[in-house]
């Protein structure tokens, strides 16, 4: 079958080059349209769109779907296209433009999950386990049939970032053996059981409250990293926080003060202490948090450090 690829950040772009050295004809790349990158704010082509020009694949741009992108995808003969993390919202004559469809990797179990953050939110709600399947886009979201599913283990420092590359890399083939399921005539099973909803995350989704159980932050944290980012605030301004990791050590004062254990920085929480491995003092980048601690050691000890 002729594949259109749909996709457009460096997420989709494993799945892109599986497809192609399974030998997938892969007529055409349709991605969002050129964006401003950087401080000069520069236009810039989509991960997917600079590799499909590597990789010698035309090119269609959109970040809405109208009259001029419905003729240029029709134009390519696709008879079925791949979805990874195109970003753009498919009307009804855009799902029955292609005999066999359009076929999403979805990072979820579905129905659980339906939605823009399924592996932050999953990594959030404290799952042990993060899966990823294939299924039939239909109008509603994230509704359609599911034709195959896998799933990957969560590991103690594992980030949403780390589990979403690690399905990328793997979303390739499950796409792959989807397409030779449907070319025998599969149609996908319908979902069944509650649905829940993985909505976008927002900078809000990233401010810890450390009156929260241990485990409840480490969750968070492995949520929302690396974007929007876990921050608490430090004298009015955002103190980010990069990484954190359990500790024995005992508590001391209100949840969110920080004090020196062995010169490292424990944080205290609601039902014990966690470990600063990793922090943005505002104004500054990324650093290690024993050596921001060092700087702050007197006020440290005077318990004057509070994260809030």
């Amino acid at each position: 079958m002729k594949v259109l690829y749909a996709g457009t950040p460096e997420l989709a772009v494993a799945p892109l080059d599986a497809l192609l050295q399974a030998g997938h004809d892969v007529v055409a790349v349709l991605t969002r349209e050129d964006a401003p990158v950087g401080r000069k704010r520069v236009l810039t082509p989509s991960p997917v769109a600079q590799r499909a020009q590597e990789l010698g694949v035309p090119v269609i741009k959109a970040s809405r779907w109208d009259d001029e992108i419905h003729a240029a995808v029709a134009d390519t003969g696709a008879e079925i296209a791949a979805v990874v993390a195109f970003g753009v919202l498919l009307p009804q004559r855009a799902l029955d433009l292609l005999p066999h469809g359009w076929i999403n990797l979805h990072f979820s179990a579905l129905p659980n999950w339906r939605g823009a953050a399924p592996v932050q939110r999953a990594l959030m709600a404290g799952e042990s386990e993060i899966f990823s399947n294939t299924f039939r886009i239909e109008a509603g979201l994230d509704t359609g049939p599911v034709f195959r599913q896998e799933s990957t283990p969560v590991g103690e420092f594992d980030t949403a970032g780390d589990i979403l590359n690690r399905l990328a890399a793997t979303g390739g083939a499950l796409l792959s053996a989807t397409f030779a399921d449907i070319a025998q005539g599969a149609t996908g099973q319908p979902q069944t059981g509650q649905a829940t909803h993985a909505a976008k995350l927002t900078i809000a989704d990233g401010k810890i409250d450390f009156s929260r159980t241990t485990g409840q932050i480490l969750a968070q944290v492995s949520g929302v990293t690396p974007e929007p980012g876990a921050w608490a605030e430090l004298g009015g301004a955002r103190f980010k926080i990069g990484m954190l990791r359990r500790s024995e050590a005992p508590t001391r004062g209100t949840p969110g003060t920080v004090h020196l254990v062995g010169k490292k920085p424990v944080v205290t929480c609601g039902d014990g202490s966690l470990e600063l491995t990793q922090v943005q003092p505002a104004g500054k980048k990324m650093m290690n948090a024993a050596d921001w601690a060092r700087g702050q050691s007197a006020a440290i000890k005077d318990q004057k450090v509070v994260l809030v």
